[in-house]
Formats: C-alpha cells, sequence, structure tokens
C-alpha cells in the first residue's frame, strides 16, 4: 500500500508523530498525529513549526526545551504538555519525546516528535487531574467512584478517601442521576458529554449548580472500563444569570424584547398617577400580570388588587357582582351584600374583558368614572368609591364603538393610558427567559429538579408561533413537567400536537419520506447545497447566510463532493457574469 506524500508510517498508531528538518520545518505528519492536532498533513508540510502551531505557550516553552537539545544531538523524552484540537477545541495531555536525526558530520538533519496521550501515564495523570480547578471523578462499570482530585473535594464537601469507594450517586445527588446521567450516556454511548448545567447536593445538602463534561474510560484494545467526569462550581455564573434576568423584569413582568423594555419604562410613572389605563392585547399575553404590576408600583399597593373576567359573568349577574346590593332589591337578596367596588375600595379594581359587558353595567361604570359614586342595587343614596380602575380587552374597542356595541364616552374615559401588550410571536427572544421562568416555578411546585430544555426541543419551541401566547406557552412547560423524570426535556416530552407537527413536516418532505431519518452530515450538506443554489452558487454570498468562513465553506464543499458541481457552475456563470464568483 503506497502512503500519501508527507505520511510517516509508524508501528504505534496510537502515537502522534511528525518530523522536522533543521530549519524545523516539517517533514512528515502521521495520522495520529492529524487527528490530535485537527490538521491535514498536505496543509502543513514545507511550514515551519511556529507558524503551524501558533504562539501557544505550551508550544513555545516545548520548542525552547526541543531546539538545543536537538542542535546538540541531545533526545528529549516525556516532556509534559496538554494539545489543543484546533477544529474540536478538545484537550490532551501528552508526553512529547524528541529524538535527532543524524546528519553529515553528526550534525543533526532534523527531529522525530512523538506525543503519546498521557492517559497512559499513571504519575502524569494524577499530577494534571490534582492540579486542575475544575472538580474530576472517575468511576468503574458499577458507578463506583475510583478517584476524586481535591477541586472535587473543595466542591462537593467530601473527602477522597470519604467518596472512593461509593456510588456516584450517594455523594452527588444529581439532578439527573439515572438514565439522565451524563456519565452514563458517556459510558453506554461511548461517546463525550459536554457542558451541561446540573445541580447537584453537597454534603451539607446544600444546592450547588455546575457545569459537567462526561467521557467514557478505555483500556489499550479499546474496551469502556468505565468513565470519567469534569465539573466546575458555576454559582457565579449563576447569580450573575440572576442579576440578567432582574434587568430584564419589571416586577413579575419578564421580557428582553425592545416592546417591552419599552412598556417598562414608563410603567412606573403610569403607576404613580391616578389615571384610568386601558390593556390592549391578545389572549394569554400577560394583561393581569401588568395589572398587577402597575398596582404593585403605586402607593395603593398595601390595598386590595380585585379583579373580575366581565366576559365570565352573565350579564344579569354582573352588575350587583361590581356594585353590590341591599336586603330586599331582588328575590333571595336576604341581606346587604359588598360588591367588588367595596371590595377594592383604596386600591385597584382590575375589569378584564371590559369589551364584553352590557349596555346597562356600562352606563353604570361611566357615572362611577365621571362622579367617582356608585348606588348598589335597591340603594336610594350613592357610595364614594376610591378606587383606581384598569381595565383590559383582546377586542377592538374603537370598532366596537364605530359600530355603536360600546359607548364612545365611555372608552374614552377608560381610553386615558394605553398599553399594547404584544404576543409572544413577536417577541421570540423572550422564549428561553420564560421557559426557565416556568421551570424553576414548576421544580418548586412539582419537587422535581427538572435541568432544562435539551437544544432539540428549544429548537421546537423556537419554532411554533403560539396562538395562546404565554399562557400556552406554561402550559407546555406544565406538561412537559408530567413526562419528564428529571435531567432535560425532550422533544418526546412535549404535547402531541408538537410530534404530529414534526411528523406531517417530515411527509411533506420528499428529502424526509418515506421515514427515513437523514443524518446530521445530510442535513448539513442540504444547508449548504440549498444556500449555494439560493445565491447562485456565489461563494461570498452563501458564507454570508451561512455565517461561515470561506475556509470552511471550501472544506465543505470539498466534504460534501460539492466541488465538480461548483465548477461546473463557475464555467457557465464566467460566460455570462464574470468576476462574481
Amino acid at each position: 500500500m503506497t502512503e500519501s506524500p508527507g505520511t510517516l508510517r509508524n508501528s504505534d498508531e496510537q502515537d502522534a508523530v511528525f518530523t522536522v528538518n533543521g530549519q524545523w520545518e516539517i517533514a512528515s505528519f502521521n495520522r495520529s498525529a492529524e487527528r490530535l492536532f485537527g490538521l491535514k498533513a498536505k496543509k502543513i508540510l514545507g511550514k515551519k513549526c511556529p507558524d503551524v502551531f501558533g504562539t501557544d505557550k505550551s508550544f513555545e516553552e516545548l520548542f525552547s526545551t526541543l531546539c538545543p537539545s536537538v542542535a546538540a544531538g541531545k533526545m528529549v523524552t516525556d516532556f509534559n504538555l496538554v494539545i489543543k484540537n484546533s477544529q474540536t477545541n478538545e484537550l490532551t495531555a501528552v508526553l512529547a519525546t524528541a529524538v535527532p536525526i543524524p546528519g553529515e558530520n553528526s550534525n543533526p538533519s532534523g527531529a522525530i516528535i512523538t506525543f503519546r496521550d498521557a492517559a497512559h501515564s499513571t504519575a502524569f495523570n494524577r499530577l494534571i487531574i490534582d492540579s486542575l480547578a475544575d472538580g474530576v471523578f472517575t468511576v468503574d462499570r458499577s458507578w463506583r467512584i475510583t478517584s476524586f482530585n481535591p477541586a472535587a473535594e473543595n466542591i462537593t464537601g467530601w473527602k477522597q478517601e470519604q467518596a472512593i469507594g461509593r456510588f456516584c450517586g450517594e455523594v452527588f445527588h444529581s439532578s439527573i442521576c439515572g438514565k439522565n446521567c451524563a456519565i452514563a450516556q458517556s459510558l453506554y454511548g461511548g461517546k463525550s458529554v459536554s457542558n451541561r448545567s446540573i445541580t447537584i447536593s453537597d454534603k451539607n445538602g446544600e444546592r450547588v449548580p455546575i457545569s459537567i463534561c462526561a467521557a467514557p474510560l478505555t483500556d489499550y484494545e479499546g474496551n469502556i472500563i468505565g468513565g470519567v467526569e469534569t465539573f466546575r462550581d458555576i454559582s457565579d455564573i449563576t447569580l450573575l444569570q440572576k442579576k440578567i434576568t432582574k434587568s430584564y423584569s419589571f416586577n413579575a413582568i419578564i421580557s428582553k424584547s425592545a416592546s417591552m423594555q419599552q412598556i417598562f419604562s414608563i410603567l412606573p410613572e403610569i403607576a404613580h398617577s391616578r389615571s384610568n389605563v386601558l390593556l390592549l392585547g391578545e389572549s394569554g399575553t400577560g394583561k393581569e400580570l401588568v395589572a398587577r404590576a402597575i398596582s404593585q408600583a403605586s402607593d395603593r399597593n398595601k390595598k386590595p388588587f380585585v379583579a373580575v373576567n366581565c366576559g365570565a359573568l352573565p350579564a344579569t349577574l354582573l352588575e350587583s357582582e361590581l356594585f353590590g346590593y341591599k336586603a330586599g332589591a331582588f328575590t333571595d337578596a336576604g341581606k346587604d351584600r359588598p360588591g367588588r367596588f367595596a371590595a377594592a375600595e383604596g386600591g385597584t379594581l382590575f375589569l378584564d374583558e371590559i369589551g364584553d359587558i352590557p349596555n346597562s353595567v356600562q352606563v353604570k361604570l361611566l357615572r362611577v368614572l365621571q362622579s367617582r359614586e356608585y348606588e348598589p342595587l335597591g340603594a336610594s343614596t350613592p357610595i364614594k368609591a376610591d378606587v383606581r380602575i384598569i381595565t383590559a380587552t383582546n377586542r377592538d374597542l374603537q370598532a366596537m364603538v364605530n359600530e355603536g356595541t360600546f359607548r364612545e364616552d365611555l372608552f374614552y374615559r377608560l381610553n386615558v393610558v394605553k398599553i399594547h401588550l404584544p404576543p409572544l410571536r413577536e417577541r421570540m427572544e423572550d422564549i428561553p427567559l420564560l421557559i426557565d421562568h416556568f421551570i424553576k416555578q414548576y421544580n418548586t411546585q412539582q419537587n422535581k429538579d427538572i435541568v432544562g430544555l435539551s437544544n432539540q426541543t428549544l429548537a421546537v419551541l423556537m419554532h411554533y408561533d403560539y396562538p395562546g401566547n404565554i399562557r400556552e406557552l406554561e402550559n407546555i412547560i406544565e406538561y412537559s413537567f408530567i413526562l419528564c423524570e428529571g435531567g432535560f426535556i425532550q422533544p418526546e416530552h412535549l404535547p402531541d400536537t408538537f410530534m404530529s407537527q414534526q411528523e406531517a413536516q417530515a411527509s411533506l418532505n420528499p428529502r424526509t419520506a418515506g421515514g427515513e431519518p437523514k443524518t446530521l452530515e445530510e442535513v448539513e450538506k442540504q444547508a449548504v447545497f440549498d444556500a449555494l443554489e439560493r445565491n447562485n452558487w456565489k461563494r461570498m454570498a452563501t458564507c454570508r447566510e451561512l455565517g461561515i468562513s470561506k475556509d470552511t465553506l471550501r472544506r465543505k464543499i470539498s466534504r460534501f463532493n460539492l466541488k465538480s458541481r461548483l465548477e461546473q457552475k463557475i464555467s457557465e456563470l464566467s460566460e455570462t457574469h464574470p468576476g462574481e464568483l
């Protein structure tokens, strides 16, 4: 079998090996080196080491040691450093060895440099693990802890001698113990799991938010013999996130959208005025929440806040519910009963669905707004009312005025300060904030410890238009809590409507018809091809649309075998649109 240029055969392909000449230009680069560094031999052959490896401090230290030693014909063994893969950013602790290549007059003509995974060096592995600021522990296939570094002791409160030999669930009491455990998924799946945010309980029972990465441990033959997990305390980050979230809130209202932030900026002034407020918006946009926030921020916050859904009460009962009645006012009225105006005295009365009140009640409500007094049913003398009125509706009151179904004079009395709440589909940036809020809320209510949503689940929810707005989103999260035992909410935990929508979309898509799932690579290839087609195979325009560099696009075109199609398109366009590609 013929080797490709610049590839050095090595009997032990676990070792990464490359050679340099006397000017420290790379002469060969084996496949293990390609995997370790995330580099291709054909792209770096002939280049000087500093140009390839940059100004990485580890390499500066390595080459400052190697250069004089190799020049003197001396071998360097077991130099400790950490390699960062340029493609995956994965860090690997290695031991480097350099052997001079003899030249003329006994002067070295270059060197062979070998990198061996330091995981095979017990002493070095222990040194690295113990010096890490991140907590690190390992388990065997029975889930018993086999190592526990000092940082893990500091974060958990468990001493190494106490932790080793125990089941990891006994020590961590993680929010995703069981089938959702990251180290279990990596152990059984044979793949790394990275950057998960969970909570654990320390030895004193305090909840600690941490970020974790997990990977399987293998022997020399590739058999999985256990797992390793690194974790770091993110309490400070969590506190910062809370502060950021607080900056996106007004009392209990949460939003980072520009339209809602503008409303937040004027709510304090509105709260401290005595003017009537009319809240407009679709059902489920949080109109009552805004009304309560105005009440809480006003000087009436110590007095009652009374909410009445005018659309939920029959017209015959609404009048007596609002204004109350006197004994004998009608059959069965055996004693006086105060209404909602009396209950809200000195505070705030919130009238939801104001567009549904009948004309007879409209007349009485107008009198309260004009003279600040009302008469209970059956009463002969008016009662003074010190009540601030906030109303809300999802109907077009102006259109109802034009139709004659809502009094114009009442409309103008109510419409002193008007606030329009945008639907959730117009403030999609708020969805992750609201999801976090509802998850915390239901974790407390249902005594669960759901970590959050998986990326796939969040993607599904971000592509939904929410006709029921925030109320519908809350119902979706509540439903998911019923099906999700712990860890991350997955797409299968969502209501059936989401699954049926995904199935319907798949059936309409010819590329996924027949129930054949597409791999991630197939999806990426299709996305690149479609972007090139939309941009008439103009590479710069495609890069801008995809948000990638020219080099990245070039690699993807080569990887997905699109080069011949590109060359054909360039040839076609060069005749009609020269210089555009």
